[in-house]
């Protein structure tokens, strides 16, 4: 199987992930629950991934990352603990269901900075001129899920900072790939997933949390810590992690981060563009087909969507995985990057990249697309 849908998971992983994972249940138990050796390797592998994860974003203390179930649970831990109950919010054009969609539950008032795709001077703007200090939060989503847009969070954050807004960053599809700095960023949260660029396992995500906040709690139970009280623990990262961790996917998440700092961001973002810059060049000479692409590599980075005439985009995905390319089709679970880019009505076809894969794997795909549409 070609696998061209890292944008959902990573499938191909680092071998050290899948021997940390194995060690792991081997030979750990919970982190903060004993003094013998099993509960001791535990804490050791969950503090080595929190200082790993801090090194690579910048933050002067491992205790402010939060270990979660996915990006989706650290939104939610974001969202929930800035936005009140019909409270007011400015989202990018290209956000994701796991961020408008608590923000439906919350009966948010939500206002779009709509901009054109690949346009990230137009997203500045339109932030620009709904950002007020009336407002509770801001969210933009670091890179696109369904077409690679890089938005300028960088940019975004100033203007958080100048008005006093807390800014929370979805950085799903940028994790692993693009650097990112909280302490320049000043954001109040940054969420990412474990099981994509970070090349973790499923199950596992992480949440970022600035200087200075208190995030609400979503669960309550045993920490391990302050065990006579009945309220959560005021500290991070007790405060988040209530009940028993994933020693199983911490221990490989903190192999898939050590894969990454070794391999270099730069390097992985560079194998990423690359792909895609070939894909779309090989895709835009069949007839037919629509390739969402921008030519400023800067612009974009290891996703990429496309249409062909006459087809529908769920026929075509699975023309492509009877041929053994996997690929996703649809909406991606954002509508509001559809509806911004003019594709909602029938969605896309998704090809997104991680480091292992290769040029021979595009050129294949170019040539089953042409067999296909013939």
């Amino acid at each position: 199987m070609i696998y061209f849908d890292s944008a959902a998971t990573t499938f191909q992983k680092p071998p050290a992930v899948e021997a940390a994972m194995v060690g792991a249940l081997r030979t750990m138990s919970s982190p903060g629950r004993g003094g013998y050796p099993a509960a001791m390797a535990a804490a050791d592998a969950a503090f080595d991934c929190r200082s790993e994860l801090a090194e690579l974003y910048g933050l002067n203390n491992p205790e402010q990352v939060v270990f979660t179930m996915n990006a989706t649970h650290a939104l939610n831990l974001a969202i929930k603990t800035l936005v009140p109950p019909g409270g007011r919010v400015v989202i990018s054009g290209y956000e994701h269901n796991a961020v408008t969609r608590p923000l439906a539950a919350l009966g948010a008032t939500v206002m779009v900075a709509d901009a054109p795709l690949f346009r990230p001077e137009a997203v500045v703007e339109s932030f620009a001129r709904l950002v007020d200090n009336n407002v509770d939060a801001v969210i933009c989503s670091h890179v696109s899920n369904v077409f690679g847009f890089i938005q300028p969070v960088e940019a975004v954050a100033g203007l958080c900072r100048e008005r006093g807004v807390p800014l929370i960053v979805d950085d799903a599809q940028a994790a692993g790939v693009l650097p990112l700095n909280m302490a320049d960023l000043g954001a109040a949260f940054v969420a990412m997933p474990g099981h994509k660029g970070l090349y973790g396992p499923q199950g596992t995500g992480v949440l970022l949390c600035g200087e200075g906040i208190r995030p609400c709690t979503l669960l309550e139970g045993g920490t391990g810590s302050l065990s006579i009280r009945q309220e959560m623990p005021d500290f991070l990262p007790d405060r988040l992690e209530a009940g028993t961790h994933n020693m199983p996917g911490i221990a490989g998440l903190l192999a898939g981060v050590r894969y990454v700092r070794k391999r270099g961001l730069e390097a992985i973002c560079r194998r990423e563009r690359q792909l895609t810059q070939m894909a779309a060049a090989e895709l835009q000479v069949l007839p037919g087909i629509t390739v969402y692409a921008q030519p400023d590599l800067h612009a974009q980075t290891g996703v990429l969507s496309f249409t062909a005439k006459g087809w529908e985009v769920e026929a075509l995905g699975r023309a492509l995985a009877e041929s053994g390319i996997a690929v996703r089709a649809g909406l991606h679970c954002a509508p509001l990057a559809h509806r911004s880019a003019g594709t909602l009505e029938g969605g896309t076809v998704r090809l997104s990249f991680s480091d292992f894969n290769t040029p021979e794997e595009v050129s294949r795909l170019r040539s089953v697309m042409g067999k296909i549409l013939a």
